[in-house]
C-alpha cells in the first residue's frame, strides 16, 4: 500500500506543547487492557463481585506501585487482575480506557489482552470476549475509535497453555485481528512458542511480541525470524546492536516503545536517556504507547508530554511518531488512509 507523505507542522521546530499533542491524531498499538484498570475501578469491581483486595484504599494501592523491575510488576498486576470477573466487569474497564482515549486524541486502538490470567481463574473466555468487545463496539459508535484487538500468550506459561488458549478462542476469531506474547521475559525465549505462533498466523491472524524490554537482542532477532512477527513491542535493547537497528531501519519493522514504563520498571533510570528520538532520528519506526497506564503514571498523551519536557521533543518528531503509529496498525487500507489525511489535515493548521 503506497501512503500519503507526512506533512510538515506549521512550527516544526517548536517543542511540542500539550495541546499540540493532545489534538494530533494518533493510535495506540501497545496497551494491556488489564493494565488500564484504575485503583478507583478496581475498589468498585471488588465491592461488585465481593473480592479481598490486599489494600485498604486507593493511597495504599499507588504506594504499592514502586517497581524494581518488570516482575515486581506483574506480581502487583495478577494480583489487581482478580477483581475482574464478569461480561460487566471487563466491558466498564476497556470502556473506561477508550473514554481516556477519545480526550488525547487516540482516533484508533489495538489493545492487548491477556485471557489466561482469566480463564487460569475458572472465568470463561466468552466473558472477557464479549464484555471486551462490546465497549469496543460502543466506543467506535460513540468516540468514533476503530479497533482491532490482540490476545496475548503469558510466556511465563506453557507452550501446551497457550495451545489451548488458542483452541479456546477459536469460536470467536472473528472479534480478533491476531496474537501476541508478553509476561516475564527474561528465561522465556521467543522461541518457546514458535509452533503456537505458526498455529495462529495458519488461522489468518497477525503476530507481535514483547521482545527487547528487559531481554537480549537475540530475542528481538528469534522474534522476528521465528515468530515471524510483524511488530516488535517494546524492543528498545536493539540499541546494544548497531546491525539489528540497521535491520530494524532498513525494513521499517515499526517498534511499539512505551517510554514511562521504560522508566518505572527501571530500563531506564530517567526519560533523559531513553533512546526513542535517537531511534526515531536513525530511521527506525517507532512510536509511543502508554504499556499499562494505570500501574504507570499515564496514558498516551503522558507518554508524548513526557518526551517533550525530558527530550525537547519538537512538534516534527512528534507528528513523525504519530504517523508511525498509524501506519505500523492492522486497521487496513482505507482506514489508514483517512487517519493520515485527518493528521496531515491537523499539521496544516496546528
Amino acid at each position: 500500500m503506497s501512503l500519503s507523505p507526512l506533512s510538515s507542522p506549521s512550527n516544526p521546530e517548536k517543542v511540542a506543547d500539550e495541546a499540540f499533542l493532545r489534538g494530533l491524531p494518533k493510535t495506540e498499538l501497545h496497551l494491556h487492557l488489564e493494565g488500564s484498570l484504575e485503583p478507583e475501578l478496581m475498589f468498585e469491581l471488588a465491592k461488585r463481585n465481593q473480592v479481598t483486595l490486599p489494600y485498604d484504599t486507593v493511597e495504599d494501592v499507588k504506594s504499592a506501585y514502586n517497581f524494581t523491575n518488570l516482575q515486581s510488576f506483574l506480581d502487583i498486576y495478577y494480583k489487581c487482575a482478580d477483581v475482574l470477573r464478569t461480561e460487566q466487569d471487563f466491558f466498564d474497564l476497556t470502556y473506561a480506557y477508550l473514554k481516556q482515549c477519545s480526550i488525547e486524541g487516540v482516533v484508533h486502538v489495538e489493545p492487548f489482552f491477556d485471557p489466561q490470567t482469566h480463564t487460569d481463574r475458572g472465568i470463561d473466555i466468552g466473558i472477557v470476549f464479549n464484555g471486551i468487545t462490546k465497549a469496543l463496539e460502543q466506543g467506535r459508535e460513540e468516540f468514533g475509535i476503530s479497533y482491532g484487538l490482540i490476545l496475548c500468550f503469558l510466556r511465563h506459561l506453557s507452550e501446551e497453555a497457550a495451545f489451548d488458549t488458542l483452541e479456546q478462542a477459536k469460536p470467536y476469531l472473528d472479534h480478533i485481528i491476531g496474537v501476541g506474547l508478553d509476561s516475564s521475559e527474561l528465561g522465556h525465549p521467543p522461541e518457546k512458542f514458535e509452533r503456537v505462533f505458526k498455529a495462529a498466523r495458519d488461522l489468518g491472524l497477525r503476530a507481535v511480541a514483547h521482545a527487547g524490554e528487559e531481554g537480549p537482542t537475540s530475542y528481538i532477532e528469534n522474534a522476528l525470524e521465528r515468530l515471524k512477527i510483524e511488530r516488535i513491542d517494546h524492543g528498545v535493547q536493539c540499541t546494544q546492536s548497531e546491525q539489528l537497528m540497521q535491520e530494524i531501519a532498513d525494513k521499517q519493522i515499526p517498534l511499539t516503545v512505551c517510554p514511562q514504563s521504560n522508566i518505572r520498571l527501571k530500563v531506564y533510570e530517567k526519560m533523559e536517556q531513553h533512546p526513542i528520538l535517537e531511534l526515531l532520528e536513525k530511521g527506525l519506526k517507532v512510536m509511543v504507547n502508554s504499556d499499562d497506564p494505570a500501574f504507570f503514571g499515564g496514558y498516551v498523551l503522558q507518554n508524548y508530554l513526557s518526551l517533550a519536557q525530558a527530550l525537547n521533543m519538537t512538534r516534527e518528531q512528534a507528528a513523525q511518531l504519530a504517523y508511525n503509529s498509524i501506519s505500523s496498525s492492522f486497521c487496513g487500507e482505507e482506514r489508514m488512509r483517512t487517519m493520515i489525511e485527518e493528521l496531515n489535515g491537523y499539521l496544516a493548521t496546528a
